[in-house]
């Protein structure tokens, strides 16, 4: 709408590196997540991901993977199982959303009626299982509870791989990350 959000932002991550992305306008650093993840456009400028980097991203906004959606959890976790992965039976995916702590009969709970942090929790477990070595969070612990939280910082602090984080939470910030890069400042 005619408004710069960020410009002349330039940085180099390495692997294992854990940033945290700030800016004192919330838009800029959700446009700025949705252009690393080629959802939208930049209007100029370029970013090159390394030739063997994949990424997984959970977005601030995840209503798209919902909207409509009457599967259970099994089903609708099914849906994201990268084509190469073999052998996915109800065990395979329930240990995901284990890991995301939906045990015994959650997995068969309709995605139509899931909270907001459920929701986050099943994002997390598509992310999962996608294998990334590097992670892109947009506002991760929007919506869930101290447990959740609890896990997601002991899971990012062990990850070996590159995380990438958007978040007011700053706790969560200080137990995760290793690097903070300001936007507003380039």
């Amino acid at each position: 709408e005619g408004k710069t959000l960020f410009s002349k932002v330039r940085f180099d991550i390495q692997k294992g590196d854990k940033i945290a992305f700030v800016s004192k306008d919330p838009m800029a650093l959700t446009t700025f997540f949705e252009i690393l993840n080629g959802r939208v456009k930049a209007d100029s400028g370029t970013y090159e991901w390394g030739t063997t980097v994949t990424t997984a991203y959970l977005p601030n906004d995840n209503t798209e993977y919902f909207v409509g959606s009457s599967h259970n959890l099994m089903d609708w976790l099914r849906q994201y199982v990268p084509p190469q992965t073999k052998d996915v039976d109800e065990d395979f995916l329930r240990g995901f959303l284990g890991k995301m702590l939906f045990s015994g009969d959650d997995v068969t709970k309709k995605t139509n009626v899931l909270s907001g942090g459920e929701k986050v929790r099943c994002m997390l477990s598509r992310m999962m299982l996608q294998s990334p070595n590097v992670i892109l969070l947009d506002q991760p612990t929007n919506h869930l509870d101290l447990k959740t939280i609890s896990w997601l910082e002991d899971f990012l602090s062990r990850f070996n791989n590159t995380v990438i984080v958007v978040s007011h939470d700053r706790h969560f910030l200080n137990q995760v990350c290793t690097h903070v890069a300001d936007i507003d400042f380039g």
